[in-house]
């Protein structure tokens, strides 16, 4: 395997990811929210943060993305920019800030990449925000595309079910895929579709993919951070693997602080002045 990335790079561009693809090395992506995950992640030599409409979920509590605004993406975006030196920083177009209005569309991706410094937006979607695409790319922001499983189109398709098993969806997702590229975006996620897909586009095209829930055959991962350290534990689906309970143990330690305090063992001798 190429230890191309890990060696040679400070700083994580679209064109490193391009050479990643082309020499066979995975790319990681994570989401995070807030300065001091976003600091710890980027200590660790990730590729690519996403900053994901996913804050709706795991940072304000919302059943679904589509409540969260364009204001919040870019407080939460600013938030984690500060914290990074090496990362790609990808920021989540919100819901309602792309769809149907290409001068809309242009106008909140120069408003997220100018507020938050980000270094690329992200928006859902294939041939029906293709103009909102192109409006964004011609002021030179760097676009990645998202297909399969759209979290914003859950009212349309009213589940959160695997997409395009049947073949007239799956064929319009390669369909899309191409699209997407040919349009100009660096990269492409794909959301909860069948592996055999997934590893179908990948092949097909020449900019990255990144999967969650689609399968090893992808160039790249991303997990939602929140789910993959374990601190939300409502959600399980089959793509999400756990590495860390680390809900469990806040829950502990917040329990040992409460006790300390109700039975004047903190502060102690050592901890005062």
């Amino acid at each position: 395997m190429s230890n191309y990335l890990q060696s040679n790079v400070t700083k994580v561009t679209t064109h490193v990811l391009q050479n990643m693809k082309q020499s066979g090395e995975k790319i990681a992506m994570l989401t995070a929210y807030d300065y001091s995950m976003a600091r710890l992640l980027d200590g660790t030599k990730i590729d690519i943060i996403l900053v994901g409409d996913s804050a709706a979920n795991v940072m304000a509590g919302y059943k679904t993305t589509l409540p969260i605004t364009l204001n919040e993406m870019i407080y939460h975006g600013a938030s984690v920019v500060r914290a990074i030196n090496r990362a790609l920083v990808v920021v989540d177009m919100p819901f309602g800030t792309y769809q149907g209005n290409s001068k809309e569309a242009l106008a909140s991706a120069i408003r997220i990449m100018k507020e938050t410094g980000a270094d690329a937006v992200k928006l859902e979607g294939g041939i029906e925000i293709l103009e909102s695409i192109n409006r964004i790319l011609t002021a030179g922001i760097p676009v990645m595309g998202h297909l399969g499983l759209t979290p914003q189109s859950i009212n349309k398709f009213g589940t959160y079910n695997v997409r395009a098993t049947e073949e007239a969806e799956a064929k319009r997702l390669i369909e899309d895929a191409h699209i997407l590229e040919k349009a100009g975006c660096f990269a492409l996620v794909l959301e909860k579709i069948p592996a055999k897909l997934a590893a179908q586009v990948t092949k097909e095209i020449k900019i990255p993919t990144i999967g969650i829930g689609a399968g090893p055959h992808v160039d790249g991962q991303v997990l939602v951070l929140h789910d993959m350290l374990g601190i939300t534990q409502q959600f399980s689906p089959r793509f999400l693997r756990r590495y860390h309970a680390i809900g469990e143990e806040i829950t502990n330690a917040v329990k040992q602080y409460i006790s300390d305090v109700k039975s004047m063992d903190f502060p102690n001798e050592k901890e005062q002045y």
